[in-house]
């Protein structure tokens, strides 16, 4: 009788593991498929300059950088960014600045930058960016979001401007690593690579939208301005992403525009960052599940795409989980291991198809010791999700 109980838990576990495995090997393959076309120019090739707008047709760029505690790292973030190769009249930088030091809001104003200082009872990037558009001017084409420690190359808005004059209303740019000084540092970038391939650029190998990551984010000004204000949570990313999907907005992965991101190096931060994460894909799940039957009815594939993702077990849960149990049970139950074994199998071979080449090296395997200490730390955070998902976590930057 006891041996059956567990069983039945072994197959309904493996069961639940089994759909998120699948959903990742799916997309890992599709990624490999040829890309149906290009509509921006690469980051950094000249080859291209002849498919971008003239000056007189380029659109207009309001570029939000909301702030909070972010000294460390905003001056250096928004000086590069001064010296985009573009038109100075056709964009405009905006930091809300939130809970900065005044020395650092002294630096700020003396650049030719529109420099916010609200003050919030309960900050967060949802307030901010609401906050922006309130208090801006509003002739802008296009609204990007960055974070405070984003790095971009010069043409980042010429290469940017051709894939809006293409058509496209909501672009998410190819948000990469910029630092990898130790084990965790090294697994975060890994890790956003590997969500690049499998939820932005296999999902528009196959027609659908990309995921949004929070950053490196463009909108058209006027669908932006019209829905900020709907923001609630912390979870702003993917609450744009659904108002998107629901409205028929297709989001364009622009795999060749880069955005230099700061990756997390302790495990405190990790962890912060993981919770706030967690949170938000559970009350995502919460806020699209009423939605999902409208979404069958009128085929909106995207939108039912994007809540099964929010249903998927993390993926260093996944591994973790998935090999401690084909271990356990090769010890006790070697029959029932098999299957275990199957699903791991599956997911590394998922997880080589999604890294890209550059990262397949010895020297990436070393820091996978690391992942097991911060698969716990993730499991730690399912007890500490926030169903309303109301409170701001801030991650802080090293020094």
């Amino acid at each position: 009788m006891i041996w059956t109980m567990i069983h039945t838990v072994d197959i309904l576990l493996w069961l639940v593991m089994a759909g998120s495995a699948a959903y990742v090997f799916f997309f890992a393959l599709a990624s490999l498929l040829p890309e149906r076309h290009r509509n921006a120019g690469r980051s950094g090739l000249s080859d291209h300059e002849e498919d971008l707008p003239a000056d007189g047709e380029m659109p207009s760029f309001l570029i939000l950088f909301p702030a909070y505690g972010e000294d460390s790292v905003i001056l250096q973030s928004v000086g590069t960014f001064l010296m985009q190769d573009y038109p100075a009249d056709k964009y405009r930088i905006a930091v809300i600045s939130d809970h900065m030091k005044p020395e650092t809001n002294n630096a700020l104003s003396e650049l030719p930058i529109t420099l916010l200082e609200p003050v919030f009872e309960k900050s967060s990037k949802a307030k901010a960016m609401q906050y922006a558009i309130d208090n801006c001017p509003t002739d802008y084409d296009y609204v990007v979001i960055l974070d405070a420690d984003n790095i971009v190359k010069p043409d980042f808005l010429r290469c940017l401007s051709r894939s809006c004059s293409n058509g496209n209303k909501a672009i998410q740019c190819h948000r990469c690593a910029k630092n990898s000084e130790n084990d965790i540092a090294m697994l975060d970038g890994v890790s956003e690579e590997i969500n690049n391939t499998l939820f932005r650029k296999s999902h528009n190998r196959i027609g659908l939208s990309s995921a949004l990551i929070g950053s490196g984010m463009c909108f058209s000004y006027d669908w932006f301005a019209a829905n900020v204000a709907l923001l609630s949570t912390a979870g702003e990313d993917r609450e744009l992403e659904a108002l998107l999907l629901q409205q028929g907005i297709f989001i364009k992965y622009e795999e060749d525009i880069h955005v230099l991101d700061e990756k997390v190096s302790n495990e405190n931060n990790f962890q912060r960052q993981r919770l706030r994460w967690m949170s938000a894909q559970f009350n995502s799940l919460l806020t699209m599940l009423p939605h999902t039957p409208k979404a069958l009815a009128t085929g909106n594939i995207n939108f039912i795409d994007k809540t099964i993702q929010q249903m998927l077990v993390p993926r260093s849960i996944l591994l973790v989980v998935t090999l401690s149990i084909a271990i356990g049970l090769l010890v006790t139950a070697p029959v029932w291991s098999a299957k275990w074994w199957l699903l791991f199998s599956i997911l590394c071979i998922s997880m080589l198809i999604a890294m890209p080449n550059r990262m397949r090296t010895q020297a990436i395997f070393s820091h996978l010791i690391a992942l097991p200490r911060l698969a716990l730390k993730m499991l730690n955070n399912l007890r500490k999700i926030d169903k309303s998902n109301k409170d701001f976590i801030h991650t802080t930057h090293e020094k």
